[in-house]
């Protein structure tokens, strides 16, 4: 059963930091971009950071400076160490797979979530 699978999200104090991991189950994940997306209660989806096959990385403005995209070597498991967190940070974090080079087998796949949640 191929999935992504998130995890690490929790409950923190503004300031504080964590790191959640988007693991490739099934399915070797190192020629799909990654992409990582919140969306807090009541809001619209909205994209955070991704990280290209080959490494380029994005990030929206909010995160830049903040939050940090990174991919393992095997390229199976993407993290998003998210630092100086605010209140406004409170989400559910999902990633999903992207790319050009992605095979259309797991292009467009999305994970369960995880919830962060910054008081």
């Amino acid at each position: 059963h191929v999935q992504l699978v998130e995890s690490g999200g929790g409950s923190v104090q503004t300031g504080g930091s964590l790191r959640l991991s988007c693991t490739a189950v099934g399915f070797t994940s190192n020629n799909c971009d990654i992409e990582w997306y919140r969306q807090a209660a009541g809001m619209q989806r909205e994209w955070v950071a991704s990280i290209r096959s080959f490494g380029t990385t994005h990030y929206k403005d909010f995160v830049k400076g903040r939050f940090t995209i990174s991919r393992d070597k095997a390229g199976d498991t993407v993290y998003l160490q998210m630092n100086s967190l605010k209140p406004e940070d409170t989400a559910m974090y999902s990633c999903k797979t992207a790319g050009p080079y992605c095979s259309a087998r797991y292009f467009d796949m999305w994970g369960q979530g995880t919830q962060v949640t910054v008081s």
